[in-house]
């Protein structure tokens, strides 16, 4: 479970996004670091009994306000990242923990290399039935609810606007979201809640394994 101190101390640099706040508290934020981070691992624990992990990538706290209209120096929320191990295996998991119910796990697709997507979209063009039975499975549906992501307003460059599958193609990203409450992020059940939505993904991901380490023919990529 993240205790209360985690989320409180959140909403308080919401309300004090400045340096001379954050020196002041940052004995408690180096404290409050560790215990999410411990967190993190368990995740990994629990993720590791049944898929392959790379690596965990926990986010800093320090926003690159370099390219950014928000000047603001600390981001209000802890993050990280569970990568799959590659090429063999591919999507990834995320945890979100923001105050006010702002909490989420997301996992899929976020920015597919260019000839990824050209893969995903030609399979989605070639047959939409396997990725449409997973993605409409009425347990799956209950945990992860519908495919989002950024899309094209028109078909891509060389589909057909009018294939039948042009809601799937035009999609530049591949992505679920499951929101958390507040009083889910402090509940003892948290981490199996987490580990049981992400083993639910897994139909999911190795569908879009298979077309990635394959071509049109099924022939694999990375075999020798």
């Amino acid at each position: 479970m993240i205790s209360k101190k985690v989320l409180d101390f959140l909403k308080a640099l919401e309300k004090n996004n400045n340096r001379d706040w954050f020196n002041d508290n940052k004995k408690e934020f180096k404290t409050l670091e560790t215990e999410v981070k411990e967190f993190y691992n368990a995740i990994n624990q629990k993720l590791s009994i049944h898929d392959e992990i790379d690596k965990v990538k926990a986010f800093r706290i320090y926003r690159d306000v370099r390219f950014s209209k928000n000047k603001q120096p600390y981001k209000t929320n802890f993050g990280a990242s569970f990568h799959r191990v590659k090429p063999r295996l591919r999507g990834g998991y995320y945890f979100h923990i923001q105050p006010n119910n702002q909490s989420f796990l997301a996992t899929g697709f976020w920015a597919p290399e260019k000839e990824d997507l050209l893969r995903i979209r030609k399979e989605f063009e070639m047959d939409d039935q396997e990725i449409r039975e997973i993605i409409n499975n009425k347990a799956f549906k209950s945990i992860w609810g519908e495919l989002e992501g950024e899309e094209l307003k028109t078909a891509p460059k060389a589909f057909d606007k009018e294939h039948h599958a042009i809601d799937l193609i035009r999609k530049k990203q591949f992505v679920f979201t499951k929101k958390l409450t507040d009083k889910e992020i402090q509940s003892k059940e948290l981490i199996d809640i987490i580990d049981q939505s992400f083993k639910a993904i897994r139909p999911y991901f190795n569908y879009m394994s298979d077309v990635l380490t394959t071509d049109l023919n099924g022939v694999s990529l990375i075999d020798g």
